[in-house]
């Protein structure tokens, strides 16, 4: 499990210089894979007191371009952010709660599948997102709900 100060040498190993939002949303993420902003600046102003919009998206932004967060964005969700980078790994979303979880690369090293024509392209990464029905929804009302995302039913 990772502390406080290892969260700073991380943040300091970037590049970048230690503050204590920084730590503070390096370690929400760390703890709770794939939030979303407003998820993640709550865990961050439980864990401060006070920090504004703009510096948890500023943050964001800095542990991304740094390498430190990885950004997803599932259709039909916000951007969510986990702190599992430097793999090629996919996502698998459920259409009922839009709980996400990790999936290992399905075949070998990155960017682990081949596309039928690359266009001339040096491709280095594939992303994919598998969608259904986690254990939780299925058998339940979102079961019965449209195929779009997160229920996605807008009568």
């Amino acid at each position: 499990m990772s502390t406080t100060a290892g969260f700073e040498r991380q943040v300091r190993e970037a590049g970048l210089r230690v503050t204590r939002p920084r730590v503070a949303v390096l370690a929400a993420v760390h703890e709770h894979p794939h939030l979303d902003t407003e998820e993640i600046l709550g865990l961050a102003r439980a864990d401060l007191g006070a920090v504004s919009h703009q510096a948890v998206y500023d943050v964001l932004r800095a542990l991304t371009t740094a390498g430190l967060l990885r950004r997803i964005e599932p259709e039909g969700s916000p951007a969510r952010y986990e702190t599992r980078v430097g793999d090629n790994h996919h996502h698998v979303v459920c259409r009922g709660c839009g709980v996400i979880a990790d999936v290992d690369c399905a075949v070998g090293p990155a960017p682990c599948l081949t596309p039928s024509d690359d266009h001339g392209f040096a491709i280095d990464e594939a992303e994919v997102v598998f969608w259904g029905l986690c254990p939780a929804c299925r058998g339940t009302a979102h079961a019965t709900t449209s195929s779009q995302p997160f229920g996605g039913n807008t009568s």
